[in-house]
This record gives C-alpha cells, sequence and structure tokens, in this order.
C-alpha cells in the first residue's frame, strides 16, 4: 500500500493566463511565487507553491501528493505498475517545472491525472498574500469520479486514504488527521472538481462573501456548514468554471482515535451538504 503524506499542489491548464492571474491574486488571495515556461506559480503558504496555471486545456488538471522517500516512491512506481496503470517517470525538466527532486505520474480509475512527488521545494519566504483573505493554506480536493465505489477501493485499497464520512456515494477521505484531503464526487467525467483553501475564520468567510458579491464573482454554495467536517465554508467560482472554496473549523480525526472512529453515512440530500439550509449550485452535488 502507498503511503500518502499530504496533498502538495494543483496544476490547471488555461487559455488565458492574464485572467487566471488576475482572479488568483485579487479575488483568490495568492501570492505569485514565478511566472516561467508558460506557467505561473502561486503561493499560500510555506510551500514553494500549491497552484499552477500553464498555458494548456482548461480541462488539462493534475493533483500532486507528497511521498516520505525515495524509496517510497519507486515502490509506488513498481506497485502502481504491477497493477496495470501506466506510470510516467518525470524528467529533469518535468521535475524542474514542479519544483521537486523527483516524482512519479499516473491516472486513477477514472482517469485523473496525480503526480506522486518527492522531495517537492519549500519557500525561505513567508507567504504574503496579495489581500486580505486569512488563508492559512491549501486544504484539498474534490475530484471528479465515473464510478464512486471502484474509485473509493481505490484511494483506500492502494494508496492509503481513509473514509472520514460519505454522502450517498461520495466518500470524504482523510490521509493524516484531517477529516478529509480528497473528496470523491460522481460525475460522467473525470478532473478536478473543487480546490479548496483554510481561513483562519468564520470572519474571512464572510468578508469572502461580501468582496465576491460586489465584484460579481457567482457564488455556488453557501456561506454554510457542512455537517460531515463541521467546517464552515464559501463555493465560489473560478477561471474556466473551476470551484474554489473557503472553509474554516474542519474536524481533526485524531491518531488515538483511529481504531474506534468508523465513517457516518449520510444521504444524497442538500441537509448532507449544509447544516445552515444553504443550497449547492453546483452539478455534482445536486
Amino acid at each position: 500500500m502507498i503511503h500518502l503524506h499530504d496533498i502538495r499542489y494543483v496544476r490547471l491548464g488555461t487559455s488565458d493566463m492574464d485572467a487566471a492571474v488576475k482572479y488568483s491574486t485579487e479575488l483568490l488571495g495568492l501570492e505569485v511565487a514565478s511566472r516561467e515556461n508558460k506557467s505561473v506559480y502561486f503561493r499560500s503558504d510555506s510551500r514553494d507553491h500549491t497552484l499552477c496555471y500553464f498555458e494548456g486545456d482548461p480541462a488539462d488538471h493534475t493533483v500532486a501528493f507528497e511521498v516520505d522517500t525515495l524509496e517510497e516512491l519507486q515502490s509506488a512506481a513498481q506497485f502502481l505498475e504491477g497493477r496495470g496503470f501506466q506510470v510516467h517517470l518525470g524528467s529533469a525538466t518535468e521535475c524542474e517545472q514542479r519544483r521537486v527532486r523527483e516524482f512519479i505520474n499516473f491516472k486513477d480509475p477514472s482517469g485523473n491525472s496525480v503526480d506522486l512527488v518527492y522531495e517537492p521545494h519549500h519557500s525561505g519566504r513567508r507567504y504574503f498574500p496579495t489581500r486580505d483573505a486569512g488563508i492559512t493554506g491549501f486544504s484539498h480536493i474534490g475530484l471528479r469520479t465515473v464510478n464512486a465505489r471502484r474509485d473509493e477501493r481505490f484511494w483506500t485499497g492502494l494508496m492509503g486514504a481513509r473514509v472520514s464520512d460519505r454522502i450517498g456515494d461520495a466518500p470524504l477521505l482523510r490521509i493524516d488527521e484531517v477529516h478529509h484531503k480528497i473528496a470523491l464526487f460522481p460525475s460522467t467525467y473525470p478532473g478536478v472538481q473543487h480546490i479548496n483553501h483554510q481561513v483562519e475564520s468564520i470572519d474571512d468567510v464572510m468578508r469572502a462573501y461580501y468582496i465576491l458579491k460586489e465584484r460579481n464573482i457567482p457564488i455556488r454554495f453557501g456561506p454554510g456548514r457542512h455537517p460531515t467536517s463541521g467546517a464552515m465554508f464559501l463555493y465560489f467560482e473560478g477561471p474556466h468554471g473551476m470551484v474554489y472554496e473557503y472553509s474554516t473549523g474542519v474536524r481533526l480525526i485524531q491518531p488515538e482515535d483511529e481504531d474506534t472512529y468508523r465513517p457516518r453515512n449520510f444521504p444524497f440530500t442538500p441537509e448532507s451538504f449544509c447544516m445552515w439550509g444553504s443550497r449547492p449550485d453546483i452539478p455534482e452535488f445536486k
């Protein structure tokens, strides 16, 4: 079984780099780390970058997870190849583009592109946001799945994730003490479904709500509170229809509770997504 240390970054293609940079800085509140190779890298915490927009197909998405050792990365490649997955070993140029020492790439059973990375770069500078968004860091992603039960088995059986809760067939998966770092939502096609950044408090969630409303950015869900993770949230639309989320107060499941914790199963209803009564304008949540 593969051990995922943490989620690391998301790579997204864009057909309008200027618009993507303007949104990521002025609205999302990220810091530009660098611009090169037709790509712009953004910081949200102490990592070198957690989001990269590159010139390319807006449907081209990759999510990355860190492993602890080179031996684990090599073993993961052999493990996946032995189970029929096509594994690509990153070239020196590709490693430089991702700011890592080494990485492999493969696709999960639904076709989502996944990097496993070893020794990703950190930054020697403090994260300095372009607006006072209150972001404390990149936290999790929603992935689309064309077969939720099958993909749950893949992520838990091969990738070492654990189910925290389910909403219908949609599992919320943890790889550390945070309630979930991966959420799988049934769809008809693969790709990143939403990108989450944690913020310091509910004040930051509400401040963002009014700023985004003033700028006519579509609010897709919230403000609200998830009954699963307990997090207070706001989902809003980004470039090319990508959904971004701010949330705060996410539940932690401590290591000492692992043996006794049991996933809860919520029906696929609006109340299972928001206990305050907000209704989502997100296809995978309906």
